[in-house]
């Protein structure tokens, strides 16, 4: 018999007891699991960047910035590229039915973010057919049902026509699907010189400018110069990097990082007392048998390491469980959930499962190494 198996036979010689032990181990891994995908997929995996960069207005997103702004940024050194944009924000046909709209330059958004989003000339072609065309993101196309060639109207929650109407139409020319899995493509890209000539009020102005830096460039330091270029303008700028653009969003309404943190902080502590309390009676209740694996010539150590090889078994079988259901249900959950299952979700619970393993069996383990083996038969 290996150590191993001696390991695993010790954990299940109370089967009741072990199977609980796993259940409330694989619902912390599954609670863990959700809330870290669904941290990974809000702030920052769904396709953010730390190095493109969003030029709004410093007096907050619903204010405008004059498109002539972008002329003065093209002329710093460090930038590769620029798009500006307008966002459309309504609802098709029933108002639980939300969509956005990014209205872009087409050939700006593929310089700027066109690898990112998976365009293609193909899709950049039929965007320009005629003004009122959009291409529709994956996620949002599965999620809603919209194909390609059908017609659709969105009714704006702020932004108006002239006609005082907030019905916007528009031709699905084509579906983008992003680079890769964690992209964000939840939103349609539609044509900035449609929405900026129909609109009744702030024309000419952009809601963003989307910045790429070059290669050698600090993004950083470049942010810093843009924001000084109209420090003392009508209307300052805030310049900031995707990412924390998405993070600060996000803390309008929560810290959501911080919430996530204090829930799973909660559900591994309460496990934490629970299996160090179930570990120790355990270990006490193999007292004589512990003093008689000493005296057929296991040394202290091999038995603390016996003890805490039992737990990281126990802990490995409930977080793989619960993990592979976290995995399940955000391969099933609607992608407007933003739930993004990566890999380094995977790798921190990993380590987590590791920690806690070898921290409940500490305790029990500690108390193995110091039994004497006539203490131990004095318990028979």
């Amino acid at each position: 018999m290996t150590f191993l198996d001696l390991a695993r036979k010790n954990a299940w010689r109370k089967p009741l007891r072990t199977a609980l032990l796993v259940i409330c181990i694989a619902v912390a891994f599954l609670i863990y699991g959700l809330t870290a995908s669904f941290v990974n997929g809000s702030q920052g995996a769904s396709g953010a960047s730390d190095d493109i960069l969003g030029v709004m207005s410093a007096a907050g997103r619903t204010q405008p910035l004059p498109i002539s702004y972008m002329n003065r940024i093209e002329g710093d050194p460090d930038v590769a590229a620029l798009n500006y944009m307008i966002r459309l924000r309504g609802f098709v046909v029933a108002e639980k039915n939300v969509v956005s709209v990014s209205a872009v330059d087409p050939q700006r958004v593929m310089e700027v973010s066109g690898k990112e989003l998976g365009l293609t000339p193909q899709l950049l072609d039929a965007l320009n057919l005629q003004r009122d065309k959009v291409l529709v993101g994956r996620a949002l196309a599965d999620a809603q049902g919209l194909q390609v060639g059908q017609n659709i109207t969105v009714t704006g929650f702020d932004l108006a026509r002239q006609d005082g109407s907030r019905n916007w139409s528009f031709g699905i020319a084509g579906i983008f699907d992003g680079e890769n899995a964690s992209t964000d493509t939840y939103f349609m890209l539609g044509r900035y010189d449609y929405l900026n000539a129909a609109r009744a009020r702030n024309r000419d102005t952009v809601d963003a400018f989307v910045v790429r830096p070059k290669v050698s460039a600090s993004a950083g330091e470049l942010a810093v110069r843009i924001d000084q270029m109209f420090a003392n303008s009508a209307a300052p700028t805030r310049t900031q990097s995707e990412k924390q653009f998405l993070e600060a969003f996000l803390r309008q309404y929560a810290d959501v990082g911080l919430i996530v943190d204090l829930v799973v902080s909660a559900a591994f502590i309460t496990l934490l007392m629970i299996v160090i309390n179930t570990m120790v009676f355990a270990v006490r209740e193999r007292t004589f048998e512990i003093g008689v694996l000493k005296a057929l010539g296991f040394s202290g150590m091999q038995v603390m390491l016996l003890v805490l090889g039992e737990t990281l078994f126990v802990f490995a079988v409930g977080g793989s469980i619960g993990l592979v259901l976290a995995k399940l249900l955000v391969a099933i959950s609607d992608p407007a959930l933003g739930l993004v299952f990566s890999m380094p979700v995977l790798a921190k619970a990993l380590a987590i499962i590791a920690f806690l393993g070898l921290a409940t069996g500490a305790l029990p383990a500690f108390n193995a190494l110091r039994t004497p083996v006539i203490v131990a038969f004095r318990g028979r």
